[in-house]
């Protein structure tokens, strides 16, 4: 957390009043103490995009999205697992920014009945990073958090208590949004749904479908059928979560995954880009070794057939990465369609196809009443849509995409042969999965594929909740796990459960830090066996 910036604040605040004593009122009106909503909103949601970005990139090595390129050093706790509290510290540090904006706007319009959309919105997204942060380090700083120089050593919440708070604070954000009037329009605030409260609604109901999914199985099961009471009444997502506060080719506002992975507003390539190459493992749920996927795969994946691809610790024989273009494993950035649609597109915060596949779940384990298996192959479908969808929503053209075939995209005729190339694969088939648990491995696994690259921080938390996709435990084959070669972990399945808390916490929040914690042996609460 931002300890530091909280003394330097106090330090502040001890001058100016040492100042006001001597001279009396003397503010100096350029300088504000204090920022409106309508400043500070949509500030923080695009903060949120670039954090989302954060816990994606880094889960990504964890989860087999990506591995080390060929040609580069410094691999270090990335191949072996070796976690300090140096290692990944940079969400905690993001996240807690994010948070200190939502709750400043939640205090400063809890009274105000003309601000309850931005009170609801705060609401949202502080629910929306506190879960990315139990689900990174477990135990977090929480009821005496957020409070400024009020308290810079809050004490650590217990995980589950706090799952089970960002429920019932997403109850209260759904009850504003249903039941205020807004005299004050959120519309040029709004950089996600531009005023829609209804989608914010969806957005909210959605986001607490995954938290009480995801402690259905944990201690908190009976609080969890209690909340899911009345859920299918206010409905899920049918859309995207997308921020756009207006990215462009410009510096400082380029989409933070296309700053990261492909190049910066001048044209210079991202080193991210050439560092990292797609992993063995994720290939074989595209190129035929477990599901034939050549329609997104030729939009995830550059030179489909061709693209570079390798085992995560494989320090000598994995492929270089080309020099130019870049990024040379990801979809063709000419085209802009697939996980990278360009500097001007939005980040995705919450998928459609994920709210579909979260429905699949509650419907088969009878958390709620629905047809599972249309939601889950709506679910492959909404995939489909985004990764053709260029950076305006529309279907993207077929120019440039490595200029080798003509490819026509649609949704429902390439959606139509992907379900009968894999007839009779359970993982993409349905109707030919025998038991639940066989469907449960179907839905986690596509909803693996539909988040690669994207939201590899949810494909972790799944993988870790379910063991979906399922690895073999022991393997060093690079089709069957994605763990690293060079692993240190003592687990059967050779991999980290979790981040270690950062060096920040142990400097400033020392007496309340967890102690004992490690990315082996200490599970956050929803893992499974």
């Amino acid at each position: 957390m931002k300890y530091i910036k909280y003394l330097f604040v106090c330090a502040a605040a001890l001058i100016i009043v040492s100042c006001n004593d001597f001279l009396g009122d003397n503010e100096n009106p350029n300088i504000p103490t204090e920022a409106s909503p309508e400043v500070i909103l949509p500030n923080a949601l695009t903060s949120t995009a670039a954090s989302t970005r954060y816990f994606s990139s880094t889960a990504g090595w964890v989860v087999g999205i990506f591995v080390n390129a060929g040609g580069y050093g410094g691999w270090g706790d990335v191949v072996y697992y070796n976690y300090t509290t140096g290692s990944h510290s940079g969400p905690w540090e993001s996240v807690f920014d994010d948070l200190n904006n939502y709750q400043y706007i939640i205090e400063q319009t809890e009274a105000d009945s003309t601000q309850a959309y931005a009170n609801g919105i705060a609401k949202v997204m502080k629910v929306y990073n506190y879960q990315m942060l139990v689900d990174f380090y477990g135990d977090v700083p929480y009821t005496g958090a957020l409070r400024g120089s009020d308290n810079l050593m809050p004490t650590y919440d217990p995980q589950e208590e706090v799952y089970q708070d960002l429920v019932l604070t997403l109850n209260e954000a759904i009850d504003q949004f249903q039941n205020s009037e807004y005299s004050n329009s959120p519309e040029k605030i709004d950089v996600i749904f531009k005023g829609d409260m209804k989608s914010w609604i969806l957005f909210a109901n959605t986001l607490k479908l995954r938290l009480l999914i995801r402690v259905s199985g944990t201690t908190l099961a009976s609080f969890a059928k209690a909340q899911f009471a009345g859920m299918e009444t206010i409905g899920f997502l049918d859309k995207d979560v997308v921020v756009n506060p207006g990215y462009g080719e410009v510096s400082g506002q380029q989409n933070p995954y296309w700053e990261t992975y492909v190049q910066n507003a001048s044209g210079t390539a991202s080193g991210s880009g050439r560092s990292s190459i797609a992993s063995k493992y994720a290939y074989t749920f595209y190129d035929g070794t477990k599901i034939s996927d050549r329609y997104r795969g030729k939009v995830v994946y550059r030179e489909f057939g061709e693209t570079p691809i390798g085992q995560l610790g494989e320090l000598n024989n994995n492929p270089t990465a080309p020099d130019s273009p870049n990024p040379v494993w990801l979809s063709n950035y000419k085209n802009h369609v697939g996980v990278l649609k360009g500097p001007n597109a939005g980040v995705a915060l919450m998928l459609a196809s994920e709210s579909y596949f979260l429905q699949a779940e509650a419907y088969l384990k009878n958390f709620l009443p629905g047809d599972d298996e249309a939601a889950f192959n709506r679910a492959i479908k909404e995939s489909f849509r985004y990764l053709y969808e260029d950076a305006s929503g529309n279907i993207g053209a077929n120019e440039d995409l490595d200029e080798k075939e003509e490819v026509v995209f649609n949704v429902d005729t390439d959606l139509a042969a992907y379900l009968q190339e894999n007839d009779e694969n359970r993982l993409v088939d349905y109707s030919a999965a025998a038991t639940n648990e066989e469907k449960l491995e179907a839905i986690i696994t596509q909803k693996y594929i539909a988040l690669n690259f994207l939201m590899a921080q949810e494909a972790w938390s799944e993988f870790r909740r379910t063991g979906y996709p399922s690895v073999a435990n022991g393997s060093t084959n690079p089709e069957a796990t994605f763990a690293s070669l060079l692993s240190t972990s003592p687990r059967a399945d050779r991999l980290p459960i979790r981040f270690l808390y950062p060096a920040s916490e142990f400097q400033l929040n020392s007496g309340n830090v967890p102690s004992g914690v490690s990315q082996f042996t200490t599970p956050i609460f929803f893992q499974g066996e």
